[in-house]
């Protein structure tokens, strides 16, 4: 495709969306709308117009969507697309902020902490103040400074805040503020940034610095391109609007999101970034296109999505529609279990294959929760079904992994104390965890660098051990390469002499070798790093240096790891699903307090989300949409009852096709079953157990009082007849007959069946 033939293939309103280049635009895009494809050739079309590369910014929330788009691009316009700055939020601050760390007293090698690095600095701090660490629980004290720094709040606002140190003391906290001050106080005294400073500290270099930063990267960025825009939190918007909104006017900024698709508040995202958008743009004469054209999914499924989300309170309004037509019904399974949920969805997932020819790349189960993966595990692995499961631990997040990337942070910045404290003694080197903690303890106490007391100790101490002393020397050799040495040579260096490959090859067990293996394609990353090629310049300039290098593994994010093309069955959350299509989904656990989570039913704007949340799982299919939801699931080893979730009443009945009545407990039921024909308010109990019968009160009866004839409750099986009973005294084994589920009889020996006597 060159020159403009590109703008032949969009829509009315893509075209305008693209074409639209001065001023600030919203784009509301809908699910499936081809907003990739509006972004894509957006900036193509800016480049078309003479626009240099290196003045566009485009931010993404992957660092896989940006490397999609820059590649979409290239195809479009060729070379000219080299030096787009178009990335993710962290991975392009943090390299304004390499540029520039000077300014606010940082060196260019800083360190960027991970999640595990913040908690252990804040774990020390606990330690150190004396303070209950079930009190001031790690994550909590993480997420509190995390919400600080992303409302702008600095440690000596926030000690000045009464309303603050109010609520901290009245949660039993009062020493937060200390701790937070500290806490920003050590990660600066270590040279490192967690991933919120790369924005709060951002922030700090453009507000510090307005005339000579500040207007440098205004200047420097004429066109600013936000995607999932819904997304953001208070910080980024904040940075935005700095880069873009000054001197009485507005640059060219162009955000696109949906408001329908905003699920990642407990990650800071607010909504009313994109609500408000609009109006704060207005002033600047903001132009809004709304892509409401769907080419993703069928007319059932759009349909359906429409109905639902119009039950949230606050959103943009918009009328979805699709290109598709008519397609297949959503199809609804009930279940008694979780068990046989697992065994139904497999079920249907395989005669979906069979009947249609869907490859198992084509076929997604989602979950709210992690956990409930497990059973559609079990179940694919019964019927050997290839399978893979997101969200589990990150390549990058392998111990043997860390343990060198640990020895590459210190090389180039040894005042990591995290870092540092991982490899000090390791491997062993004879430095027992007293003398480790002597050292962390005067480094505390003279608020200094690990580093500058293991060097002293390790030069100057004649009693140190001497394996100690080798170690000191052993990285400064590594610190003295670090600007003459190309990234792979040094880090294959550091895995030799540290003994770190010794070591793993020792253990010749399978699990051993997998870890040798890990630690060798680690530095394969770093050898395909340094032999990219240039179409991954920034600026004109590669870098190519370690430093470099750590920086994009340290802001390596979950969603890059996905591979499209595996032939396996993707078992995700729906958190993890955002952004991707499968032609078959099934969405599972619709049941109150788990979908919509019981965590979120408290508020309007907990619900609203969850809503969202199952507007994305539902629109990620294209032709097929299969819900599930059980009647009883295990929860902390009980089993308990389950509800319908709201949100599958919401849907609209005449879209959908159930194999057995949907019921609720509590609330009217809007939709109607088009297998067994029921209408609103006609359905049965959940079953013909007395209400006294409640699955929390639940209590064996004694074995020997079991006989047939006698209707049982079991806690998986639900309500059965026994119908015979044989064996010996103490092997009886009970025949049984139970209602809803697909292999209704079982036989159970009664010593270890757990059943209840439901009178008549």
């Amino acid at each position: 495709m060159s020159n403009q033939n590109y703008l032949n293939s969009l829509n009315t309103v893509q075209k305008d969306a693209v074409t639209t280049l001065n001023g600030p635009v919203l784009v509301i895009a809908g699910p499936g709308s081809g907003k990739t494809r509006v972004l894509t050739y957006r900036i193509a079309h800016i480049l078309q117009s003479g626009i240099s590369a290196d003045r566009i910014l485009s931010l993404t929330f992957t660092n896989k969507a940006a490397k999609e788009m820059q590649e979409r691009i290239h195809s479009v316009v060729g070379a000219s697309a080299n030096g787009i700055w178009a990335g993710t939020f962290h991975s392009l601050f943090s390299r304004i902020l390499r540029m520039e760390a000077h300014h606010i007293g940082y060196s260019t090698s800083f360190t960027i902490y991970d999640t595990e690095d913040s908690k252990n600095v804040l774990s020390a701090l606990i330690k150190e103040l004396n303070l209950d660490k079930e009190t001031y629980q790690v994550n909590n004290l993480r997420n509190r400074i995390s919400a600080a720094k992303s409302a702008l709040v600095t440690p000596t606002m926030y000690e000045a805040n009464a309303e603050f140190l109010k609520q901290d003391k009245a949660a039993g906290r009062p020493m937060i503020a200390t701790l937070y001050r500290k806490y920003t106080e050590r990660c600066k005294r270590a040279g490192a940034m967690d991933f919120d400073d790369l924005l709060y500290r951002l922030y700090e270099l453009l507000q510090r610095n307005p005339e000579n930063i500040l207007d440098k990267y205004r200047e420097k960025f004429k066109y600013v391109m936000v995607d999932e825009f819904q997304d953001t939190n208070h910080l980024q918007y904040a940075i935005i609007r700095k880069l873009v909104h000054f001197e009485g006017s507005s640059r060219n900024i162009c955000v696109v999101g949906d408001d329908a698709q905003s699920i990642y508040s407990f990650r800071g995202a607010t909504i009313q970034n994109i609500l408000d958008f609009e109006n704060d743009f207005k002033p600047f004469g903001i132009q809004v296109f709304k892509l409401e054209q769907n080419y993703r999914s069928s007319e059932e499924i759009v349909q359906a999505a429409n109905v639902l989300i119009q039950h949230n309170t606050k959103q943009i309004q918009k009328k979805i529609w699709s290109h598709k037509g008519a397609g297949h019904k959503i199809k609804v399974i009930r279940s008694v279990s979780d068990s046989e949920e697992g065994k139904q969805v497999i079920n249907t997932l395989t005669e979906l294959r069979n009947r249609y020819h869907l490859s198992f790349s084509d076929i997604a189960i989602l979950y709210r929760t992690n956990a409930q993966s497990r059973v559609f595990e079990e179940y694919c692995r019964r019927e050997n079904i290839p399978y893979k499961v997101y969200g589990g631990l990150s390549f990058y997040q392998r111990k043997e992994v860390k343990d060198l990337i640990a020895y590459l942070r210190v090389i180039i910045n040894p005042s990591d104390d995290e870092a540092l404290k991982r490899i000090i003694n390791y491997p062993r080197r004879g430095i027992g965890d007293t003398s480790i903690q002597k050292m962390l303890q005067m480094s505390a106490e003279k608020e200094i660098p690990l580093w500058e007391v293991v060097k002293v100790e390790g030069i100057n101490n004649q009693k140190a051990p001497k394996l100690l002393k080798q170690f000191v020397e052993m990285i400064l050799s590594f610190t003295e390469k670090k600007d003459t040495e190309n990234a792979f040579d040094l880090a294959t260096l550091a895995a030799k002499q540290s003994g770190l490959i010794d070591l793993l090859k020792a253990d010749g067990t399978p699990e051993g070798v997998s870890k040798v293996e890990n630690v060798n394609a680690l530095l394969d990353a770093v050898k395909n790093f340094v032999d990219e090629d240039e179409s991954d310049q920034l600026d004109g300039q590669l870098d190519k240096s370690l430093v470099s290098f750590l920086q994009s593994i340290a802001l390596y994010t979950d969603m890059d790891d996905k591979e499209a093309g595996d032939e396996t069955v993707t078992l995700m959350s729906v958190h993890s699903a955002k952004g991707l299509e499968f032609k078959a989904v099934f969405v599972t656990g619709l049941e109150e307090n788990l979908f919509p989570s019981h965590m979120s039913m408290d508020t309007t704007e907990g619900l609203d989300e969850e809503r969202r949340l199952f507007y994305v799982a539902i629109t990620r299919a294209e032709t097929f949409l299969t819900i599930s939801y059980s009647l009883s699931r295990y929860k902390f080893g009980q089993m308990k009852y389950s509800e319908m979730s709201r949100f599958l009443e919401e849907l609209p009945g005449e879209y959908l096709e159930s194999t057995s009545p949907m019921r609720s407990n509590n609330r009217s039921v809007q939709t109607t079953s088009t297998v067994t024909g029921f209408a609103p308010n006609t359905r049965k109990p959940l079953s013909k157990m007395p209400d006294k019968f409640n699955a929390e009160d639940f209590k064996a009866s004694p074995p020997e009082t079991l006989s047939p004839g006698m209707t049982v409750l079991h806690q998986k099986f639900g309500i059965g007849k026994i119908t015979k009973i044989d064996g010996g005294r103490d092997n009886r084994v009970a025949t049984i007959l139970f209602k809803d589920i697909d292999e209704p009889e079982r036989r159970l020996m009664l010593k270890f069946a757990k059943l209840q006597i439901i009178p008549q």
